[in-house]
């Protein structure tokens, strides 16, 4: 395993860094407050994101995500993790190079089992144009961690399917263009082949968005919303994949997607580190600079050590991704689900505590960066479902 960056790759950093600095991290507060209050049903991106969107594709930082070199760069998934990390550090850069989630893995699904009419309609937008789309899977009556539960229903009806459902943390509803719907089609088939895949327009008769659900007293942007779907009514075409393949479709999405949280969740540490390094060097309390402090020096060494740990452990688990294979690197994306979203909640917890009062204000980046970060011990599957999973395939080994 080799992990240095081909020229090519380094250069991308290089100009990935470079744009950050210049042009994202000075408007990143303003662009923030945009999408709390411009995102809005047919505004998908405030003219702040438009505007760094359209600079960044113009560069061509765009698309860096897709594997495949026909739509985009053609990068491993380790590769282009080294991108993610830069990308990780603002909450904002991920939307202008649009590889942001949920986007990236409806994108890819929708690149690899999308119908060429069903590319030409939601793939193409949401690649060339300042579209967005969502993913609606969760339920506030089931169990997210065990989807094999899902109750909403789609009852085929000659050449439509019927949608009946209540869901939750539809991420990035407000705005967007499509739903892509995880709804149970056969319900008395095996447990992982009763649900499907099923794309749904959000403007289509039946589908309501009851609320922004509040995440830690945020419920702006384009936010995680919880929906109605009452008699919706969409063609049969609009079926994603096979029938009763939601479950293999979401675990083929849910791959390299871990991976991106990962890596991005490595950025965003590597900035909170930055700004308590920077922090201790610069306050003095009790006779001298908090960096003299063996709290605080504690705090510098155990975050390195945790940072480079989880940043070695992700880009293996992409190597074998690349190498062997999404179902081959299972226990190792498990792990690194685990423990890169750990550790950025140590890491961010022990900026915050350098800073003092001032690391729970919003004058930093550091409180949304651990409340952002809190979600990612259990979006994509809970810290604990992954523990399991890792415990039985090691347990199995020695049975």
């Amino acid at each position: 395993m080799d992990f240095a960056p081909s020229d090519r790759v380094a250069a991308l950093r290089d100009r990935i860094r470079s744009f950050i600095a210049d042009h994202v991290l000075p408007v990143e507060r303003e662009a923030m407050a945009q999408l709390d209050e411009q995102v809005a049903p047919g505004v998908a991106y405030p003219p702040l994101l438009v505007e760094l969107r359209e600079r960044a594709k113009a560069e061509g930082l765009w698309n860096l995500f897709l594997p495949g070199d026909d739509r985009g760069p053609g990068l491993a998934h380790w590769e282009y993790g080294l991108l993610c990390e830069e990308m990780g550090r603002s909450p904002v850069a991920p939307m202008a190079f649009n590889c942001s989630a949920p986007d990236t893995g409806n994108m890819e699904i929708l690149a690899e089992y999308g119908t060429p009419e069903q590319q030409d309609r939601w793939l193409t937008p949401l690649l060339e144009r300042h579209s967005r789309s969502c993913f609606s899977m969760t339920e506030p009556a089931t169990a997210g961690s065990d989807p094999t539960g899902l109750a909403a229903r789609a009852d085929l009806d000659g050449d439509e399917w019927v949608i009946n459902g209540h869901k939750w943390f539809t991420s990035g509803y407000n705005g967007a263009d499509v739903a892509i719907a995880m709804v149970v089609t056969d319900p008395d088939a095996a447990p992982h082949k009763r649900a499907s895949m099923i794309l749904v327009p959000i403007d289509t008769p039946g589908l309501t968005g009851v609320r922004p659900v509040p995440v830690m007293g945020h419920a702006a942007g384009p936010g995680h919303w919880e929906l109605l779907y009452e008699d919706v009514r969409v063609p049969a075409d609009n079926l994603l994949g096979g029938r009763g393949d939601g479950f293999a479709i979401a675990q083929a999405r849910l791959g390299p997607g871990r991976i991106h949280h990962c890596m991005r969740a490595i950025g965003s540490a590597e900035r909170a580190f930055e700004l308590m390094c920077r922090r201790a060097n610069d306050r003095e309390a009790f006779g001298g600079p908090l960096a003299d402090k063996q709290f605080v020096q504690d705090f510098v060494a155990t975050s390195r050590i945790e940072i480079d740990s989880a940043r070695l452990m992700v880009l293996h688990a992409a190597w074998k991704m690349d190498t062997e294979g999404k179902r081959a690197a299972r226990q190792e994306i498990s792990m690194i689900k685990v423990m890169a979203a750990q550790m950025h909640q140590a890491v961010c917890d022990r900026a915050m505590q350098v800073h003092g009062a001032l690391g729970m204000s919003d004058d930093t980046p550091l409180a949304l960066m651990w409340r952002e970060g809190r979600w990612l011990r259990i979006a994509d599957g809970p810290d604990e479902v992954h523990k399991v999973s890792i415990a039985r395939r090691e347990l199995s080994r020695f049975a």
